[in-house]
């Protein structure tokens, strides 16, 4: 389990990007972060179905996560 500092970094991180999916019609849910630093989330709303999510999940949340937080491996999506 990543510390709580961390977690907070990254659950204020995805406050900011929010906005972007919300945008779409879309949204997130954090999940958790698992020990090898990996976050957890889970896409919603027109983003949960969307061809793209791949590319939005990756190039998208991800990059602008590890850029804000360093110490965050990759970001993976639970269906």
């Amino acid at each position: 389990m990543a510390d709580q500092s961390l977690e907070e970094k990254v659950k204020e991180t995805l406050e900011a990007f929010r906005p972007q999916l919300n945008a779409d019609g879309g949204d997130l849910e954090y999940i958790n972060i698992d020990d090898e630093n990996k976050v957890h989330i889970r896409l919603t709303g027109a983003c949960g179905n969307c061809p793209m999510a791949v590319m939005t999940l990756k190039m998208g949340i991800e990059r602008y996560l590890k850029e804000t937080v360093p110490e965050v491996a990759e970001v993976v999506q639970e269906l």
